[in-house]
């Protein structure tokens, strides 16, 4: 049986609420025949550097994921992000939740610029559209923890197929139940929508049902 590690978000300064980290315990919950053949498993990060580098290697050798799929709230964007790669940045001029902002301006010190996102990224695309959710592929995951946990689930694979897939997608803020601004139409349902779609790729690729070469490079 394929396993599905699902990561996302607590909140952070700036956001009064992080749907990230729901929408990560939601995911593991729904029953769908595409699905009936995955155990999913459910973790929500503080918004701190030092909960992934402490969490994210335990989780990745405690469940020995297939693949990792990881949310995070992007407070200004107005559709679903599909992140390409993560950068080799950090903000250190903005702390995370727990008051801790990184000294210097790269995560790893002489390394590569970027890390290629692994997976079936454009027919995650294709797949989240065809809910009539907003969405596209971003090269920018930021330089905040999203970017960060990006990096070291890339960097800290095992193997070249193990976990076969690991990426990273960035979600809207929610609106408000009385909101009506047309640049923020989202709401819970179009994200679990929209996580459902991602799963079903996912679990097709890890089963064999698709193509089994990512389709992007990240690049």
């Amino acid at each position: 049986m394929a396993t599905i590690l699902l990561t996302g978000f607590d909140r952070f300064p700036g956001a009064a609420s992080n749907p990230s980290g729901l929408l990560a315990r939601k995911l593991a919950r729904i029953r769908r025949p595409a699905l009936a053949n995955v155990q999913r498993v459910a973790h929500v990060f503080a918004t701190s550097y030092v909960a992934v580098d402490r969490q994210l290697p335990d989780l990745i050798a405690r469940h020995q994921p297939d693949a990792i799929v990881m949310f995070g709230l992007a407070t200004r964007a107005t559709r679903v992000g599909i992140e390409l790669q993560a950068r080799n940045r950090v903000r250190t001029l903005f702390p995370d939740a727990m008051g801790f902002s990184p000294r210097r301006p790269t995560i790893r010190a002489q390394g590569p610029a970027r890390l290629a996102g692994r997976g079936p990224l454009t027919r995650l695309l294709t797949a989240v559209r065809a809910t009539g959710v907003a969405a596209a592929l971003s090269r920018n995951a930021g330089t905040y923890v999203c970017n960060y946990c990006y990096w070291r689930a890339l960097e800290g694979a095992a193997s070249p197929d193990r976990p076969r897939i690991i990426i990273f997608i960035h979600v809207p803020t929610l609106r408000a139940k009385r909101h009506t601004d047309a640049k923020r139409p989202f709401r819970f349902a179009d994200l679990v929508k929209a996580g459902e779609a991602v799963l079903a790729v996912v679990a097709a690729h890890l089963q064999g049902a698709g193509p089994q070469l990512p389709d992007h490079d990240g690049t």
